[in-house]
């Protein structure tokens, strides 16, 4: 096995407990390991570090596997994707839409694997667990029996690692696959293959749950950036009177309508599509809302983009708090993690200084159980949620 040396007094971070070696910190290989070979990691004086996949063009060279010196094998990869299992068996044992493998949180970097009822939706990110594609289906055919496996290999993240984008659906011939979960009592379908990301937003389940807790009866509701409408089917299920659910996407909304009309919601939410950024800041309500929610796309992809991303975040929430009635309810959440839990409230502060309001945070929410944080490695723990009153 091809072994590949820390610089001199780099890697303080991996020393920490953080996954990731950065290629500046790493000594120009004499034999230089393909994209995805599994190598040793070691110190300028030979002493053995860790065992992981490197990358010799990403910025991300090496992702550790373990500290241990036996070599990875399948008998390895089989242990760390049962110990998943059996997390998820504990956190949420009666559901049946759970997130069953969180990359590195798990130990398996790069890969993420989500389980919609009898499918499963499989995503790699890292050129090391595409070389191991196949033995991971493999392994997890035999642990969980699913229906179908579909492969959701279409994130941005590959181009980092030079991989190509694509999906499908792992021996079968079926381009179609379609799931029902159930959510807190109520029941969604999921478009494994065309639905965002891995095929829904398992992250917030909890916040949409605890999002029920802050609607009254008869309140009118706006969810801007709907998705499948799950934010907007809480506040339905809680007894608000009107829903206006708002995205830019018509499959998302398509979605979203089928699953009000499974859940029989379908006379109280009227689906708007259209650009919020664009939209929102000009509304002009006949009434005020008691209750807006908003969940947008990450504004950051970058740390370059952090600039851009917090003015963004302060024009939408200036522009919700604009159409939100007096003590009425803000909720709203952050999935980039390039932007700071500081930075994403500071936005929300210097919108409510602008508007002439002040937020009362009511509640801190983030990602469930079936989603851990690795403490070392913050990134990991990406997703921001806080409910505010708005006086």
């Amino acid at each position: 096995m091809k072994a590949i040396f820390l610089k001199s007094k780099a890697g303080r971070r991996f020393k920490h407990g953080h996954p990731w070696i950065f290629s500046n910190e790493l000594e120009k290989p004499a034999d230089r390991p393909e994209a995805g070979d599994i190598v040793a990691l070691r110190q300028q004086d030979g002493m053995f570090l860790a065992y992981g996949f490197y990358h010799p063009h990403s910025l991300i060279a090496f992702r550790a596997l373990t500290g241990n010196e036996q070599q990875p094998d399948k008998a390895f990869f089989s242990e760390l994707l049962e110990q998943a299992i059996l997390l998820r068996n504990k956190v949420y044992p009666k559901s049946n839409v759970r997130r069953l493998v969180h990359s590195e949180s798990d130990g398996l970097p790069g890969l993420i694997v989500d389980q919609f009822d009898d499918v499963l939706s499989v995503q790699v990110n890292s050129a090391g667990m595409e070389g191991i594609l196949d033995m991971l289906l493999n392994l997890l055919s035999e642990k969980l029996s699913p229906a179908t496996i579909v492969t959701r290999n279409d994130s941005s993240l590959r181009k980092l690692e030079g991989l190509p984008q694509y999906t499908g659906v792992w021996r079968s011939a079926d381009e179609d696959v379609k799931a029902h979960i159930t959510e807190y009592g109520i029941d969604y379908q999921v478009d494994v293959i065309n639905g965002q990301k891995t095929g829904f937003f398992i992250d917030q389940r909890e916040n949409r749950y605890a999002f029920r807790r802050f609607i009254d009866n008869a309140d009118r509701v706006l969810d801007a950036f709907c998705n499948d409408g799950g934010f907007a089917l809480n506040a339905l299920v809680a007894g608000a009177s009107h829903v206006d659910a708002v995205d830019i996407s018509e499959s998302a909304l398509a979605r979203a309508e089928n699953n009000a009309s499974i859940n029989k919601l379908s006379e109280k939410i009227k689906f708007i599509k259209t650009d919020v950024m664009k939209w929102l800041p000009g509304l002009k309500p006949d009434r005020l809302y008691d209750v807006v929610n908003v969940d947008p796309p990450a504004f950051a992809s970058n740390r370059k983009s952090i600039p851009v991303a917090r003015k963004a975040y302060r024009k939408l929430h200036g522009s919700a708090m604009q159409v939100l009635k007096n003590g009425g309810i803000l909720a709203t959440s952050c999935c980039s993690h390039h932007i700071s839990e500081e930075d994403f409230l500071d936005s929300i502060q210097q919108a409510a200084l602008r508007n002439g309001r002040q937020c009362q945070m009511l509640f801190r929410g983030g990602p469930p159980a079936d989603h851990p944080v690795l403490l070392a490695m913050p990134e990991s723990g990406y997703l921001k949620f806080n409910i505010f009153r708005v006086l």
